[in-house]
């Protein structure tokens, strides 16, 4: 969940260190450190509770010299967050720093052993452990650093990015991981490490994703090695990553957020370039072609995902049910990896997130495909775990999403499950080939239908200066409108801390009802489907008890813009596409009463990007 970022080569260290923890501040984080190794042999570590900006204040006026560092943003888990246990961390000699993202189950039982041996500690952290550690095999054995890396990491449980410098050893960076992303940068005499490649683009488009197991032993004016912990030498492959420094700057939009709300209509022309025909009237996917039988025979279809990605996958449900006819189930993939469940061979697990990193979802993937489920992949990220870890899958293709909150991922996961329905729908002969050409030709045009919702921003923005007031939500939908329900509260919640909850219209009045009066706004998606009488029904119980109704209609809504108190209009789409223009007047909602109540929109609190810890 944190951002590593690491450097060797000719260049000052700290400059690179610092734009990288820059660049990587959209995965959330509380405090900030950076380690050096200065030409005068000195392992120098920095580090401050807070934001980046505050870790510059405080190195301001200290020795940054140096041509190889690490560098780390810190998002708490063991420890409350702190300078003390910011990272990186000492050894006990001060001759070890580390960073670590990830957790170290057994870092209780390890510290134990090693206070009994003495060694003094200096944070409450499960990675200080870990320098301590290999600092006290060093010292017992008299090993050179990668074989004392390796011997540790085999008394390790958990899930780790690492990185280590040893002042001893002053061209030198190990780095391994299991369980947690840690890429490296292949540039001209230099190398560069980073959580994720956003902090290595500006300098090269070589890297190297390092696999769970790898350890990588970056030296000075030699080529990359990775090993094992069993010290056998592999051989990684070198790709070139697809991505501009233009698709992670903000671009002249205030904040990543609203930017990437805004490239919704570009995000998914490009998800279905290649995929719907020129004349729109078909649909390709190679996963469902090249694996056709996998999937036109599957029993039942199993959605994993977490947060947001869940959410899609409620849509996902319906639209493959409808024209596939088979089963869906939507699972959290926390609580699915946990609870023993039933899975065969003859199930399809469909696992879905943005950055192919999240924990729990990947957890849930190997549990499926051990007992021999058939696993599709959707993610965002390229070169990921996930991907790596499934079967098959698509892309989202929406680029780089560096807002904490959810925008282009949501609608590029809902518009891949839709594609997917489609072609294995057509495969199965289960949808009626004039509806199918029919779906497929407003899904080519959805995008400009998105220009005109995002023409009514203003509108929005100065809507939701009305409603910085108020303490609780309440969202509401029915049939396809649901889950964008649950969407449009968990944004409201993640970045403006405002309580908001999702519910089908129709249970209301099983127990929220009681919650509405003249304080409580409810937001209604009440545009004119095979549901609008009975939504409508559901906002007259509301008016009744005098609730705040902000009513998403049709476009010449004729009935309930005249009850409702507020009216957002959206272009007509097709029930089952809905979702993709629905969910963005919910997300503009979001992002301006957040920015009205001045809220750090793009890192909200407590949050982080890439959930990689359980």
């Amino acid at each position: 969940m944190c951002g590593i970022v690491g450097y060797i080569g000719n260049r000052d260290a700290y400059p690179v260190l610092i734009k990288g923890l820059q660049r990587l501040e959209y995965r959330g984080y509380d405090s900030a450190g950076v380690a050096l190794i200065n030409d005068h042999g000195e392992l120098n570590v920095y580090k401050e509770k807070g934001k980046v900006s505050d870790l510059q204040s405080f190195c301001a006026d200290k020795d940054l010299g140096g041509t190889i560092g690490i560098a780390h943003t810190r998002w708490a888990t063991h420890g409350e967050p702190s300078s003390r246990n910011a990272h990186p961390h000492y050894s006990e000699s001060r001759n070890l720093a580390i960073i670590h993202n990830g957790i170290i189950e057994n870092y209780a039982d390890l510290k134990s052993k090693l206070q009994a041996k003495g060694v003094v500690f200096k944070s409450d952290t499960d990675t200080e452990v870990l320098v301590q550690f290999v600092e006290y095999v060093q010292k017992k054995k008299n090993l050179d650093l990668l074989t004392c890396v390796q011997l540790v990491l085999h008394e390790v449980i958990g899930a780790y990015a690492i990185a280590l410098l040893d002042k001893n050893n002053p061209d030198t960076i190990i780095a391994a991981r299991k369980q947690s992303p840690l890429v490296v940068g292949i540039g001209k005499d230099e190398f560069f490490i980073g959580s994720d490649a956003s902090p290595i683009i500006e300098y090269t488009d070589k890297v190297v994703y390092l696999e769970d197991g790898n350890i990588a032993l970056i030296r000075r004016g030699q080529d990359l090695k990775v090993v094992n912990i069993y010290n056998n030498s592999l051989s990684p492959e070198i790709k070139t990553v697809d991505i501009s420094l233009g698709q992670i700057e903000k671009g002249g939009y205030p904040h990543f957020m609203l930017k990437e709300i805004f490239e919704q209509p570009e995000c998914l022309a490009n998800c279905m370039k290649g995929r719907i025909n020129v004349e729109a009237d078909n649909v390709t996917l190679s996963a469902v072609i090249d694996y056709k039988e996998q999937l036109v025979n599957a029993q039942r279809i199993i959605i994993v995902a977490c947060g947001t990605s869940w959410h899609a996958g409620l849509i996902g449900k319906q639209i493959i049910e409808n024209l596939c006819r088979i089963p869906v189930e939507v699972e959290y993939a926390s609580e699915f990896r946990y609870r023993n469940p039933v899975v065969s061979e003859k199930d399809v697990l469909i696992a879905i997130s943005q950055s192919g990193e999240t924990a729990d979802t990947l957890a849930a993937v190997e549990l499926a495909k051990k007992k021999g489920a058939f696993i599709f992949g959707i993610c965002n990220a390229i070169g990921s775990s996930i991907p790596r870890a499934t079967n098959t899958g698509s892309y989202i293709h929406v680029g780089p999403e560096i807002g904490v909150a959810s925008t282009k991922a949501f609608t590029g996961q809902v518009t891949v499950l839709t594609m997917i329905a489609l072609a294995l729908g057509k495969e199965r002969g289960t949808v009626d080939m004039t509806e199918y050409r029919k779906i497929v030709k407003e899904l080519s045009i959805i995008p400009e239908k998105m220009k005109e919702v995002l023409a009514l921003n203003e509108r929005i923005s100065d809507l939701s200066r009305t409603f910085t007031y108020a303490r609780n939500f309440l969202y509401l939908g029915r049939g396809f409108s649901y889950p964008v329900a649950l969407e449009g509260a968990l944004k409201l919640k993640e970045i403006s801390y405002i309580h908001a909850e999702g519910y089908p219209a129709a249970e209301m009045k099983h127990g929220p009802i009681a919650l509405i009066d003249s304080d409580m706004p409810v937001v209604v998606i009440a545009t004119h489907n095979a549901m609008y009488e009975k939504v409508l029904s559901n906002i007259q119980e509301i008016k009744a008890r005098k609730g705040r109704v902000i009513a998403l209609v049709s476009k010449d809504d004729q009935v309930i813009s005249k009850i409702a108190d507020e009216v957002i209009e959206i272009p007509d789409t097709l029930e089952c596409l809905e979702p993709l223009i629905a969910t963005i007047p919910l997300q503009l909602l979001a992002y301006h009463v957040a920015v009205c109540k001045g809220k750090d929109v793009d890192q909200p609190r407590n949050l982080a990007k890439s959930v990689t810890v359980e």
